[in-house]
């Protein structure tokens, strides 16, 4: 019988040593993985930033690009109005007289 006790003991004290090296270990692979998702998150939010920097630098280039273009146009329309009012400013105010007057 006190070998049938004695082998027990024994056994309860190597799972008692294998659970705590289980424990060990976990403990072990929790800080790695904590690690590695820390790792991860910062990764990801530098290149997230990046991203974001560059969508912000195209956006800010063909907003001014847009905006030249749209000032272009305007120049141009203003322009061509300024030189048809130059060619055609005496017609104008003759027609306006001649309705003005014709009522």
């Amino acid at each position: 019988m006190e070998s049938i006790v004695k082998k027990l003991s024994e056994i309860e004290s190597a799972a008692s040593a294998i659970v705590e090296h289980a424990e060990a270990q976990k403990e072990i692979l929790d800080h790695e993985y904590r690690e590695k998702r820390n790792r991860f998150d910062t990764d990801l939010e530098t290149r997230t930033n990046q991203k974001i920097l560059e969508i912000q630098h195209d956006l800010a280039e063909k907003t001014s690009a847009l905006l030249k273009a749209q000032i272009g146009g305007r120049n141009d329309t203003i322009a061509a109005l300024e030189k048809e009012y130059e060619e055609r400013h005496t017609w104008y105010a003759q027609t306006i007289l001649k309705r003005i007057t014709e009522v």
